[in-house]
């Protein structure tokens, strides 16, 4: 319960941080903490996706790692990597997604990226031009930081 409560209140507190000064210090605070190594973790995580490689993607996700998207749980690596994960790798590779702003704040041996992107293309016939948010969590696990939660949303 510690654990969640000092979450919360890092996101929270990391959110007003970000959100509530002016457009010159708004602009500046869109892109934080991305020179991590939890930060590079992430990236990585999308790179994988983007170019299809499935193990590298799985690698770097925590064995029990939680993910929500459109209403839908996984509540494994191996679970999303046998579901979802190929559905993801295929729609993005298909279309351009450009990354708005993204924040990373390392405490201790958790990091919590936040993140929004635009994405627009074309997939399965059908045009795609949209706003979407992302949460992780990491952890630093016997040396290496891993996903341990993901919320997409859009």
């Amino acid at each position: 319960m510690k654990i969640i409560t000092a979450l919360f209140f890092s996101v929270a507190t990391f959110s007003s941080i970000v959100f509530a000064h002016g457009d010159k210090h708004q602009n500046e605070a869109l892109f934080k903490g991305l020179d991590s190594p939890a930060a590079k973790v992430v990236v990585a995580f999308h790179e994988a996706l983007k170019s299809g490689d499935k193990q590298q993607a799985q690698d770097l996700l925590a064995d029990d790692v939680t993910i929500f998207e459109g209403g839908g749980v996984e509540r494994s690596a191996l679970e999303y990597a046998q579901h979802h994960m190929l559905a993801d790798m295929a729609y993005l590779s298909a279309v351009d997604s450009q990354t708005l702003e993204h924040q990373v704040e390392v405490v201790g041996t958790t990091a919590i990226s936040i993140s929004r992107s635009h994405t627009k293309g074309v997939y399965k016939g059908k045009e795609r031009d949209y706003e979407s948010m992302e949460t992780m969590i990491l952890e630093l696990q016997k040396g290496s930081w891993k996903i341990i939660h993901i919320h997409w949303s859009n």
